[in-house]
């Protein structure tokens, strides 16, 4: 059983949350606004984070994305820190901008990841701003519009939300826009806002010792997940100081070479394992690269199924089946952990 992801781990994915000090607005123009995302432009890329969803309004904003090398923290430091101070140079003011720094939800990808996509895009329209879907079709202000083709952000990966819904370009869209449209009786949804980590360990007062013996965090992170996965995370913390983890820079270095290794096992073809084959020894390969990278070289689930091209919940699947794959291969993995760690 792998050992849960870091708090603030690369692969990540994040439901993230600033609002301004005393509820004060942090955008009162298209100016901040085309500021704000101008900035994400530039810190998403640099960082390697990827925003999925978006949403601003006046008084607090809201991102779905997931972190990159760097981590979580690196990211919404620059994009605040830069944003701040142009923002109290334009409106000739001083002091802090936001409320504290940022509150920041780890999410169990399968189930909530769509569920907070359509979440975060329908915001504009609960807090008033726009009067109907229809305008929200093309809001400038989310993500909403730029998955449906109708505004540009070059830095919002749309592809992979699309890819949720399968068929064409065309006919994602169409059953996204459905998808999102069927949210808007739901309103609010407080179960979104995590706290499953302070329920699940029993209250603020075990959360506190379970936050003895590593950094403090920098933000107020919660986590949104099923009990095994906040299990995981949990678990992932305490034993952060001696897990062993080939180093992010070097990861898909280890992966190209673990599925040479595994191909070379199994005599299968390197490419086969990357196409459609369904065939019982390609199968067993990818099901054993998941195995390994994920439990003994502690690779994210995103980013092994970035490397497959396939999505996190089937990597999950892969795993289980991985297990037993391969005989033997365990110290010839532990020697590949050291050479990339």
């Amino acid at each position: 059983m792998p050992r849960g992801p870091r708090l603030d781990s690369e692969g990540s994915l994040h439901h993230v949350m600033a609002r301004g000090i005393e509820k004060r607005d942090i955008f009162r123009s298209d100016a901040d606004r085309g500021d704000f995302m101008a900035r994400i432009a530039v810190v998403g890329p640099a960082t390697g984070t990827c925003i999925f969803a978006w949403s601003l309004i006046p008084n607090h904003f809201h991102l779905l994305l997931r972190s990159g090398p760097p981590g979580l923290s690196t990211f919404m430091r620059r994009l605040q820190t830069g944003y701040a101070v142009a923002y109290n140079r334009r409106h000739r003011r001083s002091g802090h901008l936001f409320q504290n720094r940022f509150k920041s939800i780890l999410v169990e990808e399968e189930p909530y990841f769509l569920e907070l996509v359509r979440y975060l895009h329908l915001n504009p329209l609960r807090a008033g701003l726009v009067k109907s879907l229809r305008g929200l079709d093309v809001f400038s202000w989310s993500g909403h519009a730029v998955i449906l083709g109708n505004r540009e952000a070059p830095w919002q990966d749309i592809g992979y939300v699309l890819q949720q819904f399968g068929g064409t370009s065309s006919r994602a869209r169409q059953a996204y826009r459905r998808f999102v449209a069927e949210g808007i009786r739901q309103g609010r949804r407080p179960e979104l806002s995590g706290g499953g980590l302070v329920r699940s360990i029993g209250g603020r007062d075990q959360l506190a010792a379970f936050r003895r013996g590593r950094e403090r965090w920098a933000s107020d992170e919660r986590v949104l997940g099923s009990g095994e996965f906040v299990e995981q995370v949990r678990e992932g913390v305490e034993r952060s100081g001696d897990r062993r983890r080939v180093r992010p820079e070097r990861q898909q270095e280890a992966l190209e070479e673990l599925v040479g290794q595994l191909s070379k096992r199994m005599d299968v073809e390197v490419g086969e394992v990357f196409g459609p084959s369904r065939r019982q020894e390609v199968s067993s390969v990818r099901a054993a690269l998941c195995h390994f990278a994920v439990t003994r070289m502690g690779i994210s689930l995103a980013t092994v199924a970035r490397f497959l091209g396939v999505s996190p919940p089937a990597v999950k699947q892969a795993m289980e089946r991985g297990k037993d794959k391969v005989e033997g291969l365990g110290e010839k993995v532990e020697r590949l952990v050291d050479k990339f760690i």
